[in-house]
């Protein structure tokens, strides 16, 4: 957070009195510009990219690491700041001067959970690299194909950021290389995932979990922008960094249920027992809630629902009834959604008997209601 930031922060809660002041500051699907104490991990992506400050492609890099270590958030960054400083930057004296630069570099992030097709990802792509709109519908995949290759065409190129590469429901490695196999000269693929792609050739940078004393520093960073001043100490912030064990989304998500509780019981600050009750409701073992952000919204509809009801780990039988009561989908609809996001790993299936099975919830449902409410 900047000095001007931090002013209009103090400027705008001076008078009020909610605990939160923003609860996207501590949504763990977000990121902020400036990763907090990643400058070592930032350095070693830059060596991998070195071929770019000498007008050469990079090699391809798988950006690896275990869920939660912030990946995601050191690659947006990154992606981000290059294109704007050295990508676009370039375009632009290339486009005014007319003087010879050398080639155009652009660098692009996409996200996989969102583009499941050739279609999605092409017109990701372009999105990117083109300031003209890109239709959502109306033109067919082979015409994005081929406004694409009119885009990376001569000395144009991108390296190009896909996230979440072999997840459920995401681009597969070889959906990647089939979708990019006609600009593969003009564009080099990073990966960003929890392992490297089976047979991958390319380099491999790992990223290891968050030191607890790291992850104080981003709770505490998030806790600066979202909560009212003084509304967490350090005490309190330790205690979620060694719980969450390195894994930043599970902190946050613990800030964020911590926070909501404490502001409904009218609390000033974050106390012992709302920390306690964020630990109790944020599995350890579970997804990451941008999995449920990018479902489509009638499934996230059903989440919400599922996660009102009375049960905590209803049958779907009782839940696609209650569900369906409360809502304007069809019983068996909301039945077939349940087994597929169950199938997907959004719900789980548990049976303490071997027949009748159970819906258990591997997100933290707190924090999913609290930012279904902000977004």
């Amino acid at each position: 957070m900047d000095l001007s930031e931090r002013i209009a922060r103090r400027r705008d809660t001076v008078d009020g009195t909610d605990l939160i002041v923003d609860p996207l500051a501590f949504d763990p699907t977000s990121h902020v510009a400036e990763p907090v104490d990643r400058g070592p991990l930032l350095e070693r992506l830059l060596d991998d990219l070195a071929p770019v400050f000498a007008d050469e492609l990079p090699p391809s890099v798988a950006v690896i690491g275990p869920f939660g270590v912030g990946k995601s958030a050191v690659v947006t960054a990154l992606f981000d700041t290059l294109d704007a400083t050295v990508g676009r930057q370039r375009t632009a004296i290339g486009t005014s001067t007319r003087s010879q630069v050398g080639g155009e570099t652009r660098f692009v992030y996409v996200d996989a959970r969102g583009t499941d097709s050739a279609f999605k990802f092409y017109r990701a792509l372009l999105n990117s690299l083109t300031d003209d709109p890109v239709p959502e519908r109306g033109v067919g995949t082979d015409t994005l194909r081929s406004r694409l290759a009119a885009r990376l065409d001569g000395d144009r190129r991108a390296v190009v950021a896909v996230d979440h590469v072999d997840e459920p429901g995401t681009l597969s490695i070889d959906d990647l290389e089939d979708h990019l196999a006609p600009v593969r000269d003009a564009v080099v693929p990073w990966v960003v995932a929890r392992d490297a792609p089976m047979d991958w050739a390319g380099r491999t940078t790992a990223v290891e979990p968050y030191r607890s004393h790291a992850l104080v520093d981003v709770i505490t960073d998030r806790a600066s922008r979202g909560l009212a001043g003084n509304a967490l100490d350090h005490g309190a912030a330790r205690s979620i960094a060694e719980w969450a064990d390195g894994n930043a989304h599970d902190a946050l998500a613990a800030l964020c249920c911590a926070a909501t509780r404490a502001e409904a019981d009218g609390a000033d600050g974050i106390r012992d027992e709302d920390v306690a009750f964020a630990f109790d409701a944020v599995p350890r073992d579970g997804i990451h809630l941008a999995r449920v952000f990018a479902l489509p919204e009638n499934r996230k509809r059903v989440l919400e629902e599922l996660i009102a009801l009375e049960d905590p780990e209803p049958t779907i039988a009782d839940a696609a009834a209650a569900v369906a009561a409360n809502s304007d989908l069809a019983e068996g609809t909301v039945t077939r959604f349940l087994y597929e996001l169950a199938e997907d790993g959004v719900l789980r299936r548990v049976s303490d008997d071997g027949r009748t099975s159970h819906l258990e919830v591997p997100f933290p449902a707190c924090a999913l209601r609290r930012l279904r409410a902000t977004r």
